[in-house]
C-alpha cells in the first residue's frame, strides 16, 4: 500500500498563463489536510515554457513532480500521470481548476462507502454552472446525449475534468486505455464498467474558464468517432 494517501494529477499542454496559479491554490489546501499528498503535473510536450514554471514549484515544494512527455493528446497526459502517481487515491484534476480545490472533501468520503471511481458532475442534480456561454452548455447536453445512446448509461456528465480513482482501480483501467485524446474519459468509465468497478457521480459548483483547448465542433465529431470506436475495440477483444 502506497505511503501516499492523495495523488492529484493535472493534465497539462502550453498552461504557462495559468499553471503557477492552479499549484498554488492546491498547495495551499493541501497544506491545511492531515494526509500525506503529492500533486503529478504531466506535461503534454508543451512549447511555451510549462515545464520550467513547474519545474520552478518543484525547487520550493518536493511533493510536486513533473512528468515530460512528448505531446500525444489530453488522454495520453492523463494515462501517464496516473501511471507516475503513488497515491492511494489518485484525483485528476484540469489545469484551468474550474471546480474548487476544496470540493475534493465532498469526493473522499463515498470511496468509505464502497466506490472505486467518484466523479464530478456539471448535470447531476444540485450541480452549480457559473459563467458558462449558454452555446457550450446546449453543446455538451448533445454530447453527453450522445454518449449514453453509444457507450456509457446512467453517467450525465462524462467529460467533466475532475475524476477521482482508488489505487487499484487506476493500475487497472489506465494501462487498457488506448484513447490518447478528450475522449479519454469515455473509455476509462466504459472500462470501469466493464471490469466491475462502482462508480459514483456527484454534482460540482464549476466555473467556466477562458482559455481551453477544446474547439467545441471539431473535437466532439472527433470524440463521437472515438466513442463508437471504443464500445467497438472493447467488445472485440473481450471475445
Amino acid at each position: 500500500m502506497s505511503d501516499i494517501f492523495l495523488s492529484i494529477v493535472i493534465p497539462a499542454y502550453n498552461e504557462k498563463l495559468r499553471i503557477s496559479k492552479t499549484l498554488h491554490e492546491i498547495v495551499a489546501y493541501l497544506s491545511d489536510q492531515s494526509y500525506s499528498w503529492e500533486i503529478v503535473v504531466a506535461n503534454d510536450g508543451s512549447t511555451d515554457g510549462t515545464d520550467e514554471i513547474v519545474l520552478d514549484a518543484v525547487s520550493y515544494n518536493p511533493n510536486i513532480r513533473l512528468v515530460n512527455l512528448k505531446h500525444g493528446g489530453k488522454g495520453w497526459a492523463v494515462k501517464n500521470g496516473m501511471l507516475h502517481a503513488k497515491g492511494k487515491y489518485r484525483f485528476l484534476v484540469d489545469a484551468d481548476l474550474s471546480m474548487p480545490i476544496q470540493e475534493i472533501s465532498r469526493f473522499m468520503p463515498h470511496f468509505e462507502t464502497g466506490a472505486d471511481v467518484v466523479i464530478g458532475s456539471r448535470e447531476a442534480p444540485g450541480a452549480q454552472r457559473f459563467d458558462e456561454p449558454p452555446n457550450r452548455h446546449i453543446q455538451s447536453k448533445i454530447f453527453n446525449f450522445l454518449v449514453k445512446c453509444l457507450a456509457i448509461r446512467g453517467i450525465s456528465d462524462t467529460q467533466c475534468g475532475f475524476k477521482c480513482f482508488t489505487q487499484e482501480a487506476a493500475t487497472n483501467l489506465f494501462p487498457r486505455q488506448i484513447s490518447t485524446g478528450f475522449s479519454f474519459d469515455v473509455e476509462i468509465l466504459f472500462l470501469a464498467r466493464r471490469h466491475g468497478f462502482r462508480i459514483i457521480e456527484i454534482p460540482i459548483e464549476w466555473h467556466y474558464r477562458d482559455g481551453s483547448k477544446v474547439r467545441p465542433i471539431i473535437d466532439s465529431l472527433l470524440m463521437l468517432k472515438d466513442i463508437a470506436a471504443i464500445r467497438f475495440r472493447h467488445i472485440r477483444n473481450s471475445k
